[in-house]
């Protein structure tokens, strides 16, 4: 009996590890994708999407659309391996709806995530949104960060998306998705749009940095611009490297990748990135390396490029032709651990 007491013992210990393990996890991904116009098929008369309507110039159907969905479920399930990320950023999603379809519909319906979403001022409607998984991370807070330019009239551009989350044990960790102006109609006419949102971007770190001394944060986003461009460089105050003897600084992990993340003709460009405060970098508690953050290079996500060689991406639209493709951009992935 004395025997058989002690292996119930070992037995249940050993079971309330290993579930409290799965309940816990060990790592935690952070994954951001331009999605490419995920619009549904309604008209919504405030904004510009007559485009994507079934009698639109690109004649985006139901069956398009759901096809889209599923496409964009199996890049997310397969980003980070096993298990799906635990925190995601999406842009250029039309509305709350295509949200609740996506998760609806498709195999991310088993996996507990819920929706941080918000109307932007974005003339094409489209927005910057967030997906988490409920059942692994807390969340604590979210605010949208509206642009302004320098007369204090708000842009027509997409909101900064911030989000706060308790991680399992005590780290909490302030996660920001960006979607910043586009470079249409020139880089150097538009670049000033983009420094605006990157100076608006900095305050809302400094706000944080000033609340909270050496807290932990992600940025990732679209941001039109590359690592070495103005807005990232002189408006971010992004560094490329870790200064050991300055706290507080943000480094852009992005600044050595070879891999880009859009391709225009024969050019690869990074304009998905992802920067994280110093303080991440530190094996303290949940924490990252330079070699956990990458663009994520599925099979399906790329196919040969006839044209000008190599390889370019899947895309949904090639020109106004549907190609039946995931994204114009390849999505960008941030592991986290947690120091033993």
């Amino acid at each position: 009996m004395v025997k058989l007491g002690l292996c119930l013992l070992i037995y249940f210990i050993f079971s309330w590890n290993l579930f409290g393990q799965s309940e816990s996890p060990s790592t935690i991904h952070i994954l951001f994708y331009n999605v490419e116009n995920l619009f549904d098929t309604v008209n919504d008369s405030l904004t510009n999407d007559d485009e994507f309507l079934p009698e639109g110039d690109r004649r985006w159907t139901n069956r398009r659309f759901y096809e889209k969905l599923n496409r964009l479920s199996k890049v997310i399930l397969a980003s980070a391996g096993f298990e799906p990320p635990e925190i995601i950023g999406l842009c250029e999603v039309e509305n709350s709806q295509v949200l609740e379809k996506l998760l609806e519909t498709t195999p991310l319906k088993n996996y507990n995530y819920s929706v941080i979403h918000k109307d932007s001022p974005d003339e094409r409607g489209i927005d910057v949104a967030l997906l988490f998984r409920s059942d692994h991370i807390t969340p604590v807070d979210y605010y949208y960060w509206p642009v302004y330019d320098g007369k204090q009239r708000l842009m027509t551009t997409r909101e900064i998306l911030s989000a706060t989350f308790q991680l399992p044990g005590r780290d909490t960790i302030h996660v920001f998705f960006n979607h910043w102006p586009s470079r249409y109609g020139g880089q150097a006419e538009t670049e000033n749009e983009r420094m605006l949102a990157a100076k608006t971007l900095r305050g809302a770190i400094d706000g944080i940095q000033l609340l909270k001394p050496n807290p932990k944060v992600v940025v990732m986003g679209d941001f039109n611009d590359q690592p070495q461009n103005k807005s990232l460089l002189d408006g971010l105050q992004a560094k490329r490297k870790d200064n050991l003897a300055i706290d507080g600084e943000l480094i852009n992990l992005a600044s050595k990748w070879k891999q880009g993340t859009i391709k225009y003709r024969q050019a690869w460009t990074v304009f998905d990135q992802i920067l994280v405060s110093d303080q991440l970098l530190k094996v303290q508690g949940w924490h990252t390396r330079p070699e956990f953050a990458a663009p994520v290079t599925l099979p399906f996500l790329l196919e040969a490029d006839a044209k000008f060689k190599g390889q370019k991406l899947n895309r949904t639209y090639v020109g106004f032709k549907y190609h039946g493709g995931f994204s114009d951009h390849l999505p960008v992935l941030l592991k986290l651990e947690q120091a033993n």
